[in-house]
């Protein structure tokens, strides 16, 4: 398989890791659109949120813990911060493995970000 996410979760590419777990990283958006912008990816190969079913809900929420860290890690937990999900050419997913832009730092307007 050819996925970038993939390749980084393996450590073949290097990135800035935010945090980690046993089913998740965090790492930094390399386009960041925002002080705070980070992608929290299931280690599991998970195409989009229209592939989530009972064999790997659990990654789901650990994403999810890992998200609750990477904001405390950020120091956006108190103050807020918008977490997204894309899915499909018309959603603007780019990367055909489900993630979460964890995305902060500042006040966020309802403008809609793309990966």
């Amino acid at each position: 398989m050819d996925c970038v996410f993939c390749k980084i979760i393996n450590h073949e590419i290097p990135s800035n890791i935010v945090a980690e777990n046993e089913y998740a990283i965090a790492f930094e958006d390399l386009d960041p659109v925002a002080p705070v912008h980070v992608l929290v990816v299931p280690k599991m190969h998970i195409g989009s949120i229209m592939e989530l079913d009972d064999s790997n809900l659990k990654y789901v929420q650990e994403v999810h813990k890992l998200i609750q860290e990477v904001a405390k890690i950020k120091n956006v937990d108190k103050s807020g911060f918008r977490v997204i999900t894309n899915y499909g050419e018309d959603g603007g997913q780019t990367v055909p493995h489900l993630h979460y832009h964890v995305i902060g730092g500042k006040r966020l307007g309802p403008k809609i970000i793309h990966d």
